[in-house]
C-alpha cells in the first residue's frame, strides 16, 4: 500500500533526493547522516545542513506542506537507515499524534536556529574563523579532517581557491598540515582561538 511506512536503507554516497524531485514522504532517520546542499549553475556548492537521527529536513517539510518539488540535493554522507512515512500518513499523524507533532515542531525550531547561525557566520564572521570552525567540527579524534579543498569551500560558502590560500597560510603558521584530500590539525588550541573570533 502507498500509505504504508517503508523502511529506508541507503549506502554512503547514495542520492536521497535531488532538485526537481517530488517528495515521497517524511524521512525519519534511526542511523546515519544526510548532507543537504545547493549547487549553483556554475557548479559551486553550499552545504545547508545535515540531517541526523531525530532531526527534520526543512527541504522535505517545505515539500510536504507546500506540495512543491525539492530545490536542494540530499546525499547519504554515511550509510543510513530509517523510515519513509508517505505524505498522507505523515499528514494524518501530524494531525492526530501530539507527541509526534511536538517532536517535529521542536526539530523545525532547532533547524531554523542552525540557519540563523549559518547566516551569522557568512555575514558577520571572518573567513578564518569560519574555516577554523569547520575544521574543528569535521576533525576526528586524531585531528584528521578528511575533506578536499572543494568540499571545505562548500562547508564555508566560499571558493576553492580562497580556501586553498587560507589553508596555506594556516600551514605557514603551523596550525594545520594540508594533504591530499585531507587536513591534519597541528595546533588545536590556536585553531579554537581563531574559531572564537567574530571577525
Amino acid at each position: 500500500m502507498r500509505d504504508r511506512v517503508r523502511k529506508l536503507s541507503l549506502k554512503k554516497g547514495d542520492v536521497v533526493f535531488r532538485p526537481g524531485q517530488d517528495c515521497p514522504g517524511f524521512v525519519s532517520l534511526t542511523r546515519g547522516t544526510i548532507k543537504v546542499s545547493l549547487t549553483a549553475a556554475n557548479g559551486r556548492e553550499v552545504v545547508l545542513y545535515r540531517v541526523t537521527p531525530g532531526a527534520v529536513c526543512l527541504q522535505t517539510m517545505a515539500c510536504l506542506i507546500e506540495g512543491r518539488p525539492y530545490a536542494a540535493e540530499g546525499i547519504a554522507e554515511t550509510d543510513i537507515e530509517g523510515e519513509l512515512v508517505p505524505v498522507a500518513a505523515f499528514q494524518d499523524r501530524l494531525g492526530t499524534d501530539a507527541d509526534f507533532r511536538d517532536t517535529v515542531f521542536r526539530s523545525i525550531v532547532h533547524r531554523f536556529a542552525e540557519f540563523e547561525r549559518l547566516i551569522e557566520d557568512v555575514a558577520l564572521t571572518g573567513f578564518d574563523a569560519r574555516l577554523a570552525r569547520v575544521l574543528l567540527r569535521l576533525a576526528d579524534d586524531t585531528g584528521q579532517v578528511t575533506a578536499t579543498h572543494e568540499s571545505l569551500a562548500a562547508e564555508t560558502a566560499s571558493g576553492r581557491a580562497f580556501v586553498s590560500r587560507r589553508l596555506a597560510e594556516m600551514a605557514r603558521l603551523g596550525l594545520v598540515e594540508p594533504g591530499r584530500g585531507a587536513v591534519r590539525i597541528l595546533d588545536r588550541a590556536r585553531l579554537e582561538q581563531i574559531a572564537a573570533e567574530e571577525r
